[in-house]
Formats: structure tokens, sequence, C-alpha cells
């Protein structure tokens, strides 16, 4: 196929995800291949079972390379989890040369200084993103190669993640017979499909409602500037109507699919479901509102929950145009409008757009991340620049020699 096709492949707490995207030489953007299959070796998004996880991999990225009519040999994986943690950092240098003129290696050097914390021994930097850079006491500046002056300084959001869960993601991968070019935080990636620049500018939430977690990150004046996870998501929800209703966990899954919602508006007390039972016992019929009053407090909490870590932030009153709710847990019925009413702002569903050939495959809250890691691929990824593999026990040595070329377009 001619055009460039990069790969996202998206490791859920439920699910694993891939998508393949063709970028054309007029620069449009195709989804060629999806593939999909349940997933039943992550637990919170981290590998708990290494054989599963390979095996749901597999028949994902089978799928999305039957349906594009190609092989891949390389994919951009999202990570996420309770392990992850992020902060903001600044770092300071004098500029070089003896004309002033900042170079990129000045800025790589700000950078590096940036970066120069204490990070515990089991711990490992996957992003240093550059919000601002500021010369002499000038900020607000994205790119300083060429300015003149004396002082450079930057201000990044750093994410760290666990190294143990990073290399079993890794181990995975290249056990189903992939390579790695590079390990995304899913709600970075989730970004790139489903926010508007302005959004970014004003100051906006995303909130990554997974099955295993709830992922956050808060964006102003086009930057990141906190990202942040709650161990709960939509799997939760499930084991409660599971556990409540009596009947396995599959058939707990379809009935929140097809009849989930947290609003009891509408629902008549003669509105019932027919629910299997376990054991072999005879199904037996429940009101629709008892399904309402299971899963609305467990929906409240988790989206109670994630305003709590936003408010934790400092940026809720910057968050001028509101929140976008993403993910498989945002197709619950009412969750948008639910979140609307706890968090007193905006909230809007988002999904992947702007895409052609197979979009409307993908056009669901639930291709957001393997969308979003397709797309940083295609506009942040220097195949020289990054390792393809673990083959010296660190992930993201040569991650420095990236930020000349992510600085620039970054946010």
């Amino acid at each position: 196929m001619e055009g460039r096709l990069i790969t996202g492949l998206d490791l859920g707490t439920t699910k694993v995800c891939a998508v393949i995207v063709k970028e054309e030489p007029d620069g449009k953007l195709n989804v060629v291949g999806v593939g999909s299959s349940p997933s039943h070796g992550l637990r919170k998004g981290v590998v708990v079972n290494i054989d599963k996880t390979v095996g749901a991999i597999q028949t994902a990225m089978d799928e999305a390379q039957r349906m594009a009519g190609v092989e891949v040999d390389s994919v951009f994986v999202g990570i996420a989890g309770d392990h992850i943690r992020s902060l903001n950092s600044k770092g300071m240098v004098g500029v070089s040369r003896d004309d002033h003129e900042i170079t990129p290696e000045d800025v790589e050097r700000a950078i590096s200084a940036a970066k120069a914390m204490a990070i515990p021994i089991d711990r490992e930097i996957i992003h240093v993103i550059p919000q601002e850079f500021i010369v002499d006491d000038q900020d607000g500046i994205r790119d300083p190669v060429g300015m003149c002056g004396v002082r450079l300084e930057v201000e990044v959001h750093v994410v760290t993640a666990a190294i143990t869960s990073a290399q079993n993601i890794v181990r995975s991968v290249q056990r189903a017979g992939y390579s790695v070019e590079e390990i995304i935080l899913e709600p970075l990636a989730s970004s790139l499909a489903v926010l508007d620049d302005d959004e970014r500018s004003l100051g906006v939430a995303l909130v990554d409602l997974g099955g295993g977690t709830s992922d956050i990150a808060m964006f102003f004046d086009g930057h990141i500037h906190h990202t942040s996870v709650v161990a709960l998501g939509g799997q939760h929800v499930t084991n409660d109507i599971a556990i409540g209703l009596r009947t396995p966990p599959e058939q707990a899954e379809q009935i929140k699919i097809k009849h989930g919602t947290t609003i009891r508006d509408g629902i008549k007390e003669t509105d019932t479901i027919m629910v299997p039972s376990v054991g072999g016992r005879p199904p037996h019929t429940i009101s629709k509102s008892l399904l309402v009053d299971i899963i609305a407090p467990r929906m409240e909490e988790i989206l109670t929950l994630v305003y709590q870590k936003m408010e934790k932030s400092d940026l809720l009153d910057l968050m001028a145009a509101g929140a976008v709710v993403t993910g498989g847990g945002a197709l619950l019925h009412g969750t948008a409008a639910l979140a609307e009413r706890l968090w007193g702002m905006p909230v809007r569903l988002g999904v992947p757009r702007d895409l052609g050939g197979l979009s409307n495959s993908v056009s669901s809250p639930i291709y957001s991340t393997a969308v979003g890691l397709c797309l940083y691929g295609l506009r942040y990824h220097e195949e020289s620049r990054f390792p393809r593999e673990n083959t010296n026990g660190n992930l993201w040595e040569d991650v420095m020699g990236s930020f000349k070329h992510i600085f620039k377009k970054f946010f």
C-alpha cells in the first residue's frame, strides 16, 4: 500500500484494540484496519498474565491486518494504570554561544536540567513534555531556537511509570511478534483524537473512563499541565451488577451495555429486565429501577473521585472549555449528564474525528486511545530518534534525542 502506515495498540483492562491508519500523500488520514479482542491478562492497566495478554494482542492485530490487507511489524503502545505519576518541573541554563543565540543544544540542556530530579529506583520517566520556554524573564515562548538571550528556562510536565509495568507491556508485545516504536501515556494519546486546539487553549479536562482505571489529563494555554489516575473504571460497574443481580460477569456486561443508565427519568415501575442466573438456576426478572440503583452510586463515586483529583491540581478554575469524557465507560447512558451535574462544568462526549477510510468503525469513545496512538506516531515520532525495543534495560535512554523534534510541535 502506498503511503505511511502507523499502528496503535491499546492494551486495556477489558479489551485490546488495534487500529491501523494510513497517511496519504496529500496528508489525509484513512483508517484501513481495526481489530479488538477481550482482555483477560491485564488488571487496572497492568499486565498480570503475559500469555493471555499475548493472545489478545495477536487476535486484535490479526483482525486489523486482515482488514487492512497488510502486515505490520511495529506498534505504538499505550500505558496507563494507577502506577502513573506526574509533576511539573523547571530547568534553567545559560546560553552557550558568545553571540547569545539560542541553539537546539541549549534547549536540550535546559530540558535535561528540568528532569534532573530524584526518582525512585523502581520508576522511569516516559514523557518530558515542554510547556513553555522563558528567555531572560520573557515567558510564553514555544520555540526559543534562534532567539537571543543570556538565560534560558523551560517548564516541563514529567510523567513517570513503574519500570516493571512498562517492561511487561514491551515483553508482551514482543512475544506477540511485534516491536514497540514507543510507549505513550494513554490520556495523552486520547487527547489527540478527541480534543480541539481551541479547547486546549481555553482550558479543558480530558477524562478517559476505561475498564480498570479512569485517566485524567488537564490542558491550558495549549499545553498539558496535569495528569492523574483513579483506580476505578467500568469493570467495577459490571462487577456491581453481577453481584447485585446474581448473574455471571459476562451477562452483567451485556446488561450494562444494553440497559445500563445513570438516569432514572423515563423509567416506569413496570419496566423489567430478564436476568440470567448462575449455577443452572432459571433466569429471573428485576425492575429497571433496581439496575439504576446499582449503577448510579458507583458512577457517582468514580466521577466524584475524578473531580477530587482535578481539584487537587488547582487548575479547575482555568477549565473554561469544561471537560470531555471518552473511553468505553463514557458510553454508559447518562454519564456525560451526570458528570456535568457533579462537576459543575459543561461536559461532552469525545469520539475520534477528522479521519477517512473506515472511520465509522472507530467513531466510538472505545477507540479514542488506539486512534490517538496512531496520530501521535504520525505527528510526533521520528523513527531514528526512538528505541524500537528494550535492548539494554532502559526503555527510554534515547528519549532526550527526541526533544528537539517534540518541543516545536507538542501542543
